[in-house]
């Protein structure tokens, strides 16, 4: 059973945490946590029954895998020090810090070791979802793939992919509550009232959801079958169309990218 260190104690890092363990992929007691907020490794400890890091030497000696969850504007150098000094050369480190790239990691902790760079996903809860990662040529997908599947999926990508995955697929979840949210705002508008609209909002996107994955079929193809012609549907999509709702949707994608680059620039 590996030896998981969290370097940083955030909303990410208990997100991750608190699925690993109610997924049984790792025991609390495997894993440990430092922060410079004594209050968060408390309540992580409190909470889930984790080791609180009060010493850092044999926490990151011990560690299998390093999860880096500080700060983009957090000292790094220090962390990275601090690694260098006492993580065995194998232990895989695991960066979710957004905009760092591998690198620039690797001039923190040095050369030859496994850096594996994280864009988690944001349902960590759910078991769905996957998150990006981009390895580094000393680093194999054995070394952290249980653990990034304990939260989701992963899809592992060339790290120049990483913000458009960003963009794309971890802000992803934003656009389906978006949808959900006018969906069921149209029902309440045609005059079901807002619980029913709700309820009929969600079960349609799920069995849709549910539909393609199991027809196999295109979304276009489930289109075709739906809609009669002259029909109820098919003037539905015809004022969907007239709403530039597509493009919209493919814009406010590329705009996320967009500033998801600007944000790395940004903490260079």
């Amino acid at each position: 059973m590996k030896q998981i260190h969290f370097i940083g104690g955030g909303q990410m890092a208990e997100a991750m945490i608190r699925a690993v363990i109610a997924n049984g992929v790792v025991p609390a007691d495997h894993i440990s946590v430092e922060d410079i907020n004594e209050q968060r490794c408390e309540l992580l400890t409190n909470r889930y029954g984790v080791t609180h890091a009060v010493e850092q030497k044999a926490s990151l000696a011990n560690a299998d895998i390093l999860v880096i969850a500080v700060r983009p504007q957090d000292d790094l150098a220090q962390v990275g020090e601090s690694i260098q000094e006492f993580a065995g050369p194998e232990t895989a480190v695991l960066s979710i810090v957004a905009g760092v790239t591998i690198e620039k990691l690797t001039g923190f902790i040095g050369e030859n070791r496994p850096i594996i760079r994280v864009i988690p996903n944001t349902l960590t809860d759910t078991g769905f979802g996957y998150s990006g990662a981009a390895l580094n040529k000393y680093a194999k997908k054995e070394q952290v793939d249980e653990f990034l599947n304990g939260f989701g999926k992963v899809l592992y990508l060339d790290e120049k992919l990483i913000d458009t995955f960003t963009g794309f697929g971890v802000a992803g979840p934003n656009y389906v509550y978006y949808f959900i949210e006018s969906f069921a705002d149209a029902g309440v508008l045609a005059g079901l009232s807002r619980e029913q609209a709700w309820q009929v909002a969600l079960e349609n996107v799920a069995g849709s959801v549910v539909m393609l994955k199991k027809s196999g079929l295109h979304p276009r193809q489930l289109l075709d079958i739906n809609n009669s012609a002259g029909g109820v549907g098919i003037h539905a999509l015809y004022e969907l169309n007239n709403s530039d709702f597509a493009a919209g949707l493919q814009r406010a994608v590329k705009s996320a990218v967009k500033r998801t680059t600007e944000l790395g620039e940004e903490s260079k």
